[in-house]
């Protein structure tokens, strides 16, 4: 089973693309399913695979988690039959358990004002800081993204930076005017950065190297406790306000798709449905007739 598993990840990582973070997560979820079955790999079947997504929900695993393990092993065998490894794929019938519909958490321009203004003062860290607040809102990127960017990927008097989305894949993407200034002010005290940058990266720590996804994270919620925001908050919940800003703007949803790199529309989709509640609450608050229904 190793061994099968270690060419399907060395074919995500060459063929497609696929970053570190996203071939760790394969492996893992992978390798769970490998210890629970104990057929060999040419006799997995059906029943195997249900098996193993009962047993993951019996374990308290949320169906969420089991649907993406499943959604693992349905490319891993994917990939074992397409090579001639199986004579069948036992996976392809095998429904994905039913998932409850979860809308992307986002904030209001209030609030999302409030956090990219709280870093505060002058030198390295709050200029940084402010900087990666501004562009996360601004661009819509994800933190991946981000903590990729070097320094010749921004075009500043153009207002555009080039961005490596998933699958290695390019994408040119603007930059709000507030997220530029921001973003020169930052590119002096870079400079002015004591210990030289190692390897071209955009966002740096003190000590030079660049910033990780995980430090960007921590950044985002610091500030976001910081204006009493306790809710769980992260670099996608910008993500997520950025898009359901333009959408209740009036910005198309195939430009909202190009402008966060998503591949189907269908991911992009699930925007309208914020929107709608985003409408219904504005009506229920703002419409005599349903004020008087609600007393």
């Amino acid at each position: 089973m190793n061994t099968y598993i270690e060419n399907f990840l060395r074919y995500l990582e060459i063929e497609k693309g696929a970053s570190p973070h996203t071939l760790r997560a394969y492996r893992k979820d992978i390798g769970i399913f490998s210890g629970h079955v104990k057929a060999k790999v040419e006799d997995i079947g059906m029943n195997d695979i249900r098996g193993f997504v009962a047993e993951e929900i019996n374990a308290g695993h949320k169906k969420t988690t089991a649907g993406r393990r499943l959604a693992a092993v349905r490319s891993f065998l994917k990939f074992l039959y397409r090579e001639g490894y199986i004579k069948t794929n036992p996976a392809k019938l095998v429904p994905t358990p039913k998932l409850p519909k979860i809308l992307p958490k986002f904030l209001s321009v209030d609030d999302v004002f409030s956090l990219v203004e709280k870093p505060e003062g002058i030198g390295f860290l709050p200029v940084r800081d402010r900087a990666i607040l501004e562009l996360l809102y601004a661009s819509g990127i994800r933190v991946s993204e981000l903590s990729g960017l070097n320094a010749d990927n921004i075009n500043v008097k153009e207002g555009l930076i080039k961005v490596k989305g998933k699958g290695k894949k390019e994408r040119i993407a603007p930059v709000g005017r507030k997220a530029l200034e921001a973003i020169k002010i930052y590119l002096v005290e870079r400079i002015l950065l004591k210990k030289k940058e190692k390897d071209g990266a955009l966002f740096l720590n003190k000590s030079g190297s660049r910033l990780t996804d995980r430090s960007v994270r921590r950044i985002v919620v610091k500030y976001a406790k910081a204006i009493g925001i306790n809710t769980r908050i992260g670099p996608h919940t910008l993500r997520h306000t950025f898009a359901s800003h333009l959408l209740q703007d009036g910005a198309d949803l195939r430009v909202i798709q190009e402008l966060l790199g998503h591949s189907s529309l269908s991911t992009t989709q699930k925007y309208t449905h914020l929107d709608i509640t985003h409408l219904m609450d504005t009506y229920d608050k703002a419409h005599p007739l349903a004020k008087e229904n609600k007393k």
